[in-house]
């Protein structure tokens, strides 16, 4: 699946596709400029098949988008933070390899419970 399988988000859709969201949300902050942007992109691409129902995968492009950008002090791309329920509960700055970003977004699936 390319990378167009990713919702796109922009400052006036964000709270509402992100925040609002029922399910885990994976946000891949990213800039045409950033050259492991593009492979980044792909693999999620990938992913969000493989979590639909389950996640939602989106994209938001950090020059075109500054306020949500500065709000969630991002600096370096890619930048991915994973949202439950509003919150973000995990961040991954640069470019990793698709085992470990499935572990990530399996992780936020099901997070760990101390009995």
């Amino acid at each position: 699946m390319p990378d167009d399988a990713l919702i796109t988000v922009t400052d006036a859709t964000f709270a509402e596709v992100v925040l609002a969201s029922p399910t885990p949300v994976l946000v891949d902050f990213w800039a045409t400029w950033c050259p492991p942007c593009g492979p980044v992109a792909r693999i999620l691409g990938e992913l969000a098949g493989e979590f639909a129902g389950r996640m939602l995968v989106a994209k938001l492009d950090v020059d075109a988008n500054p306020a949500t950008t500065i709000a969630y002090r991002v600096h370096s791309m890619p930048t991915l933070l994973l949202f439950n329920g509003g919150v973000v509960t995990s961040t991954i700055v640069g470019a990793r390899p698709k085992t470990m970003l499935r572990q990530a977004m399996t992780n936020a699936l099901s997070p760990y419970v101390n009995s």
